[in-house]
Order: C-alpha cells, then sequence, then structure tokens
C-alpha cells in the first residue's frame, strides 16, 4: 500500500508547504508530495503542526518572503528553521 503524504508543496519554486493529515508531531519524518508534478521528498518535521498550517522547506532569516503556489504569501518576522511550523507568529502579510 503507497505511503499518504504529510506534506503537499504545490510548485518547485515553493518554499513552505501544507499539512495534509491530523496531529503531525516534531519529529515526524514527512513524506512530501510537490503537486505540479507528482514528485516526493522526506523531511523531519520540528513542531507540532496543525492540518492545513504550513511548514517551511528551508531555513528562513527575519525578512525572508515565503512563498506557497508560486507566490509570495507574506514577509517572515522571525527566524525558522527548516521543518518549523510557519504561521501568524513567524510571517505576516505585505498588504498592510
Amino acid at each position: 500500500m503507497a505511503e499518504i503524504p504529510h506534506l503537499l508543496v504545490h510548485e518547485h519554486d515553493d518554499n513552505v508547504g501544507v499539512v495534509v493529515v491530523e496531529g503531525l508531531k516534531a519529529g515526524t519524518d514527512m513524506l512530501c508530495c510537490i503537486t505540479s508534478d507528482n514528485s516526493t521528498f522526506r523531511m523531519t518535521c520540528n513542531d507540532d503542526v496543525p492540518i492545513g498550517h504550513k511548514v517551511a522547506l528551508k531555513d528562513f532569516k527575519t525578512g525572508d518572503t515565503a512563498i506557497k503556489y508560486g507566490e509570495d504569501i507574506g514577509k517572515v518576522v522571525a527566524d525558522i528553521k527548516q521543518g518549523g511550523h510557519v504561521h501568524t507568529h513567524n510571517v505576516k502579510t505585505k498588504r498592510w
């Protein structure tokens, strides 16, 4: 039986992915799927992350830009390690 992905990444240039399972726990070896071509990779999740929230695919520094669906989704306002939870506590919109 095929393994179910933990994280979906839409484009190769995205630097965050979306959690698609309930109860993702820190330390999980995630199966990550890039939906644009159905390729996969593995990465360790460093935080407990709720379904629908994002995980960093790389280390971010304050001032970096988060990219999802190939689009700028906001400015990083606190450093995030690869595998870390990406949400409103560390990324803010650039719209206002």
